[in-house]
């Protein structure tokens, strides 16, 4: 659903621009559900403060406070934040969820977050991924989550050759954060598969990975 930030990485097109296009074509691109490991992964928590990086349209972001959290999102995309926005305010949570512009790799949200959710975070080019999730692990409290979710591959429908695009493992997720093993706590770390429908609507297995840590503390 929510698709990630960053500087566009020697693309012609501004990192706000592409994305802003990409919302344009569709009046809805993502499904507005909530995505599955999010919802599996933050059962039991407490509901205190989260941080939605990448929100896209707002899915997680709404959910998240209709569950109690106090939310704060934030998208490259002014165009997604606000149908997020309007989906906010429809489901009677506009309170509830602060959204924020950020292209991740020049400025970030402040604070400290009792969870802080990173669900997809891919882009067509060069986002600093490696730096814009270290800094998404420095946001987490002490006894706070942080949730990583991304793709394990391209989908079976992908005609285009990439053979310079890589997917990291969660173990690489995990080394690249370089966190203090006596600081943080590895939950889970995981591939798992789902089905996702191509565009012409045919359901197909999709893979893809999570990682959740949480500080100590």
């Amino acid at each position: 659903m929510a698709h990630g930030n960053g500087t566009s990485g020697g693309t012609a097109i501004p990192d706000h621009e592409f994305w802003d296009t990409f919302y344009t074509e569709r009046d809805q691109v993502w499904s507005g559900n909530p995505n599955v490991v999010l919802v599996r992964e933050t059962r039991g928590l407490t509901p205190g403060t989260a941080l939605d990086l990448g929100c896209g349209e707002g899915a997680d972001a709404v959910w998240l406070a209709g569950q109690g959290w106090r939310v704060t999102a934030a998208d490259v995309s002014r165009v997604a934040l606000g149908r997020a926005a309007e989906h906010a305010a429809a489901a009677g949570v506009a309170d509830r969820v602060d959204w924020q512009w950020h292209d991740l790799a020049e400025s970030f949200p402040e604070g400290g977050f009792d969870l802080v959710s990173v669900q997809f975070l891919h882009h067509p080019g060069e986002i600093f991924r490696e730096r814009i999730l270290r800094r998404a692990s420095g946001a987490v409290a002490p006894g706070g989550v942080l949730l990583i979710v991304g793709h394990a591959g391209f989908p079976a429908w992908e005609e285009h050759d990439h053979e310079e695009a890589h997917f990291p493992t969660p173990d690489e997720v995990l080394a690249a954060l370089a966190l203090r093993e006596d600081e943080w706590e590895v939950q889970l770390s995981e591939e798992h598969e789902r089905i996702q429908n191509a565009p012409d609507g045919r359901p197909t297995t999709r893979t893809d990975n999570a990682l959740k840590v949480r500080r100590r503390g």
